[in-house]
């Protein structure tokens, strides 16, 4: 007869990811998860396999969390630049703040930790980049579509400007105490939309 599960392996995934994001891949150790998800270390690898595979298992959670955010945020009816605008100041804003600026974003995080050498971690990141592309991308033709868009702006061009930007803000929030930076940074790639 099968044992059941003494744990809530959604509930620990979530804490997983948790502490991916604030610590990264390399600074998790096993005792780190055994100890903050309170489950034992062979009640992991049965539930979720190695180290690596909750990490990337973690990282996929954190991905259908905030793609379905920002398909809400970026697809709501009505007017689509204000959506635009309020999803880069809100990227510019969670840079800068000092209580959500040193996690920074899993996504970022991974590439700039482990992407390099990590094709599994890579293709993830790789999924999360295009994935927000296509939103910004699909908005921004919206937009343009109602007439709230220059005509002479390319959607697609500004939606890859708009990802870059908001990639890198996360990673200058996680090291610059200057929060003006990343702040006028936003507001002046946001004039391409005027």
């Amino acid at each position: 007869m099968a044992r059941t599960k003494e744990f809530d392996p959604d509930a620990a995934l979530q804490s997983a990811m948790r502490l991916f994001w604030e610590r990264g891949y390399e600074a998790t150790s096993m005792a780190d998860l055994v100890e903050h998800l309170g489950i034992g270390r062979a009640s992991i690898y049965a539930t979720f396999g190695s180290k690596h595979e909750l990490y990337l298992k973690a990282l996929d959670r954190y991905g259908e969390t905030f793609s379905a955010i920002l398909f809400r945020e970026l697809s709501a009816p009505g007017p689509a630049l204000p959506a635009v605008r309020a999803v880069v100041r809100r990227f510019a804003a969670e840079s800068a703040a000092k209580e959500t600026r040193l996690t920074g974003c899993f996504v970022t995080n991974t590439a700039a930790e482990v992407g390099a050498r990590d094709s599994a971690a890579a293709r993830r990141v790789e999924h999360a980049w295009e994935q927000l592309e296509t939103l910004l991308h699909a908005s921004l033709v919206r937009a343009a579509a109602q007439g709230e868009l220059p005509p002479e702006r390319d959607p697609r061009s500004l939606a890859r400007l708009f990802l870059a930007l908001m990639q890198g803000m996360r990673v200058m929030g996680r090291v610059s105490d200057d929060p003006a930076r990343v702040r006028e940074a936003a507001e002046a790639a946001l004039t391409l939309l005027d």
